[in-house]
């Protein structure tokens, strides 16, 4: 609505949930250096202020203490001086009634002198009532005795009235030193009290801690979960996830270290697209003057153009085992590509594992039959949220070696089954097995062991390098043992994620 041309301003309140969040992430903002030195003073502050107010409250009481420590001292001395005070005056008040001596007087009047001035220092100077009531009194009877001294007409009932004066005097004596005792008790009970006060403030300071640990938590929350996220970014590079775009709200260095991992992500999938592409044309190109190579071989090995002399024919049958090995390196490198082309990926599916077993063995038949194999399948009917094409190659390679390395009429076993979740698949085969010493060296790039007997084609060294990488962006895990029958024999284990049992839910 507006008024006059003007239009009036709404004010909104926003939620204290988002007040909340936008005040943490203001401070989440804030450098690593400054974060650290503000959650330092946070921390700091509470305990700091604790200690301010329990050093006062100890010195408050320590003050106390020594006051009531005094009054109590004074008091005391004060109460044995006056009944000291009342004995002498009582005496030589009698004394010089009897013997009328002129120096008895004299130190009467003396003596009188110390009392009132001991009255009024010690006495009268406390802020109670009933005290100095009783101060007056005595001062009072003091009055009259003096009167009584100073009388010119002293006969013998005058030795009797000042007795009673002086017995009433130490009535007054004795309940002046009865209330000093209470005023004592209640500079006690306030020192008492006071203690008891600042011992519960110490208690309830102890409550400071846990909020001490809340806010250390909070900060420590705040810095370190960026630095999570850029491990998290950073283990996503290192599995050669490429397309996601790194970007982290927080303070400057996380910015800063994150626009610098977008960098070099962007650089790497750049080279990463580039060797790929490389790869996948070169790979073409071969194959197709590879295939013609191959043809014009097998023409010539079976004297399709003419008869061959044993040398020829020896030649056409070392030129058709390379090209097959050719062939077979070509293959490798198409695989490894897979490894290396993001783009390749695909998202997680479900994938029946018994077919894909079968699948994978059926591949094979044929290197199976040659060196009579027999292959043992056992395993559980199991759901595997994975990538089918990279698991596939992945059995693929690791049943290739076991073939490869089984002796003629061996078996290789193929067992898999369920565990907490989790797929455990083993590959066993009969071959000779693998030394301690070269056990870690078999998932290098291009590594090569000792050849297979009777092995006909040599491999790349891919196969398990491209298994490893493989298994590293599935965010499973293989462990090969060897000798373990016999002191023969492989077994290549692998741990696949994310399983269930079929129909499972």
């Amino acid at each position: 609505m507006k008024i006059l041309g003007f239009e009036p301003k709404v004010k909104v309140n926003k939620p204290n949930s988002i007040l909340f969040h936008n005040s943490i992430f203001t401070i989440g903002a804030l450098s690593i250096k400054k974060l650290t030195l503000f959650g330092f003073m946070l921390v700091a502050l509470p305990l700091v202020l604790a200690l301010i107010y329990s050093t006062t409250q100890v010195n408050l009481m320590s003050k106390q203490s020594a006051q009531a420590i005094f009054s109590v001292v004074a008091l005391t001395k004060a109460n044995r001086e006056l009944n000291e005070n009342k004995l002498k005056l009582e005496r030589y008040a009698s004394q010089y009634i009897v013997l009328k001596d002129k120096e008895l007087k004299n130190d009467y009047l003396m003596q009188e002198l110390e009392a009132l001035t001991l009255i009024n220092n010690n006495f009268l100077s406390y802020d109670d009532e009933q005290l100095r009531l009783l101060c007056q009194e005595f001062l009072v009877i003091i009055t009259t005795v003096n009167h009584v001294i100073n009388s010119d007409s002293i006969d013998e009932s005058t030795l009797e009235t000042l007795q009673n004066q002086f017995f009433v005097l130490t009535e007054l004596s004795q309940k002046i030193h009865l209330r000093s005792d209470e005023l004592i008790d209640v500079q006690a009970n306030k020192v008492d009290i006071t203690a008891k006060q600042i011992s519960d403030t110490m208690l309830m300071s102890l409550l400071i801690i846990p909020l001490t640990l809340i806010i250390a938590g909070i900060f420590i929350f705040l810095i370190t979960t960026p630095l999570k996220l850029l491990i998290a970014k950073i283990q996503t590079l290192e599995k050669g996830d490429f397309d996601n775009e790194i970007k982290l709200i927080g303070s400057p260095e996380i910015r800063e270290i994150a626009d610098a991992l977008e960098i070099m992500r962007l650089r790497l999938h750049a080279l990463e697209l580039q060797k790929s592409s490389f790869i996948r044309h070169i790979s073409h190109e071969l194959k197709t003057p590879l295939a013609a190579i191959r043809e014009g071989t097998e023409l010539l090995y079976d004297n399709s153009v003419g008869k061959l002399n044993d040398e020829q024919q020896e030649i056409c049958c070392i030129i058709k085992e390379s090209v097959k090995r050719l062939q077979r390196l070509i293959e490798d490198l198409l695989n490894f590509n897979i490894v290396l082309d993001s783009t390749s990926l695909q998202d997680s599916e479900k994938v029946l594992l018994k077919p894909l077993i079968e699948n994978v063995v059926s591949d094979h038949k044929l290197e199976i039959k040659r060196k009579k194999l027999v292959v043992m399948q056992s395993f559980d009917d199991v759901v595997v949220f994975s990538n089918a094409k990279q698991l596939k190659v992945i059995l693929d390679n690791i049943l290739s070696n076991a073939i490869k390395y089984s002796s003629d009429s061996g078996t290789i076993s193929i067992h898999a089954e369920l565990k907490n979740k989790q797929l455990e698949l083993s590959i066993v085969d009969s071959g000779p097995g693998i030394e301690l010493d070269i056990k870690e060296k078999v998932f290098d790039a291009f590594y090569q062991g000792t050849a297979p007997e009777n092995s006909q084609i040599k491999g790349s060294g891919l196969g398990l390098t491209i298994v490893k990488e493989l298994l590293m962006r599935l965010n499973a895990d293989i462990t090969i043992q060897s000798k373990q029958v016999n002191n023969k024999g492989t077994s290549v284990q692998i741990i696949l994620p994310r399983a269930q049992r079929v129909g499972e839910k």
